[in-house]
């Protein structure tokens, strides 16, 4: 019988380092190939979410969406479920809530949970359900008559943002189109960003809505870097209406969009679309098939 040679303790070590590479090896493998972390913005299912929420948010689930932004929060609810309810049906589903919608509160004084009204709280119940981002949705016609009001609005963003960096949240400010439109020479989104902390108050960029105002968001990275961390992505049909269409069948270019994550600080993205002339669960699933062609 032939006798094995003799392994020194070098050698043992050498092997035994390989071993342990070859076993982890599908481990790393599958990591690397792991599903985007694709979000939804819940505003694109309102009328499920208003009827079935819990029913809906599985089926977001189900298509493989990992986060969810909702809107909608008032007087202690998400959805008609406290915070502790909300976080514990969104673990059970596999998915986070990275970030949520608000509105200023001017335009519905009574309505509790704003930035106006019993803002503090609406806080600490983000902070609960495990949001990292609180974002101020929209400005109502109304709120928005004169370039004096967004002053007075960066104001409002700039305390706003002091309450949620209490409790390790950002503040974030989400466009439209109408911030890009001059009013007494001025673009009302310069007044916004000049007028805001920037280090307090960030930028949620709606893709879209920047692309329909005539902006180039890689143009807006390179002029504010690492000031958008939340992106919203929608694409625009490629027709004269240039309406709302699932990620990846209209003319945006998110390729070249996506390139620039690191300048813009995009940290999360939400598809959403306003409107779907699609049944809305079929339009975010292909939405969230055509992000997985991306490299993002």
């Amino acid at each position: 019988m032939n006798q094995s040679p003799k392994i020194t303790r070098q050698q043992f070590l050498k092997l035994g380092a390989l071993a342990t590479s070859a076993a982890l090896l599908p481990q790393l493998n599958a990591f690397a190939a792991s599903p985007k972390k694709v979000g939804l913005q819940l505003y694109t299912l309102r009328d499920l979410m208003g009827k079935d929420p819990e029913g809906t948010l599985r089926k977001v689930a189900e298509i493989g969406y990992k986060e969810v932004e909702p809107y909608g929060y008032s007087d202690g609810k998400f959805f008609g479920k406290t915070p502790k309810e909300f976080a514990a049906l969104i673990k059970e589903l596999g998915m986070t809530v990275p970030s949520g919608h608000y509105t200023t509160g001017k335009t519905m004084p009574t309505m509790k949970g704003t930035l106006t009204n019993d803002w503090k709280r609406a806080v600490d119940d983000a902070a609960t359900v495990g949001q990292k981002y609180m974002v101020c949705a929209y400005l109502f016609p109304n709120e928005r008559t004169k370039l004096d009001d967004y002053k007075q609005f960066a104001d409002l963003f700039n305390k706003s943002a002091e309450v949620c960096k209490s409790a390790g949240i950002q503040f974030c400010y989400h466009n439209h189109d109408f911030e890009f439109k001059e009013m007494d020479g001025k673009l009302p989104y310069d007044v916004l960003l000049s007028g805001t902390d920037k280090n307090l108050v960030k930028l949620e960029l709606d893709l879209y809505w920047a692309t329909m105002a005539g902006q180039d968001p890689v143009a807006l990275f390179k002029k504010h870097p690492g000031r958008f961390p939340l992106w919203h992505v929608k694409d625009m049909e490629k027709t004269a209406e240039k309406a709302f269409a699932p990620v990846g069948t209209g003319s945006i270019d998110f390729q070249r969009i996506f390139d620039a994550k690191k300048t813009s600080g995009m940290t999360h993205y939400f598809v959403e679309q306003d409107v779907c002339k699609l049944p809305p669960l079929e339009s975010i699933a292909i939405s969230y098939k055509n992000i997985q062609k991306l490299t993002v």
